[in-house]
């Protein structure tokens, strides 16, 4: 069993049934998925953009990403319907626990001048979505074989009704929320 998961078994959950005064074990918060996405704007200049952000996805996730399409035309974009444009994963069961693992253990430390994440990107329904500039941080990526740095978007779904459960759940895993 990943060491994570067993954390949250063992230490998580039930701290927080304490912590939020829950009468039943189903209502302690978890987390259901983790989905990582790519806009790749670029791709419609530079078809190949798309395939190195796909190799970089899954090198990241050990899971192959599907790749996203327009869903309608913005001509000022000079953007078509059904265009590719992006390419997401979403993690569940054992790789969503040993790619949270990695994330905050290994991959967020190796920021530069990192003074901790946002405690304001949750949406009001208990998810919270991360922002990263770059794909180096992941250990699996490596320097010289990268074409072009590329952000990404990491969401992390859980089943909290509210963002302070969803908070306290993510605090517990020791996600480093900033001062502030």
């Amino acid at each position: 069993m990943n060491r994570l998961k067993e954390q949250y078994i063992n230490e998580v959950a039930p701290a927080l049934k304490e912590d939020l005064g829950l009468a039943n074990a189903m209502q302690i918060p978890r987390i259901q998925k983790v989905i990582l996405n790519i806009g790749l704007g670029e791709a419609m200049d530079n078809p190949k953009a798309m395939d190195s952000a796909v190799g970089d996805l899954m090198l990241i996730t050990g899971q192959r990403p599907v790749i996203t399409k327009a869903r309608k035309s913005i001509s000022n974009f000079k953007l078509r319907e059904g265009r590719a444009i992006g390419a997401k994963v979403t993690l569940r069961g054992d790789k969503m626990w040993a790619f949270l693992d990695r994330l905050i253990n290994i991959a967020l430390p190796r920021v530069r001048d990192f003074r901790g994440i946002s405690g304001n990107a949750f949406d009001g329904r208990g998810n919270y979505t991360l922002g990263l500039k770059e794909q180096l941080i992941f250990p699996e990526i490596e320097y010289d074989k990268i074409d072009k740095i590329r952000g990404m978007e990491i969401t992390i779904v859980t089943t909290a009704d509210d963002d302070s459960k969803a908070y306290a759940l993510l605090e517990k895993f020791g996600m480093p929320f900033g001062k502030g």
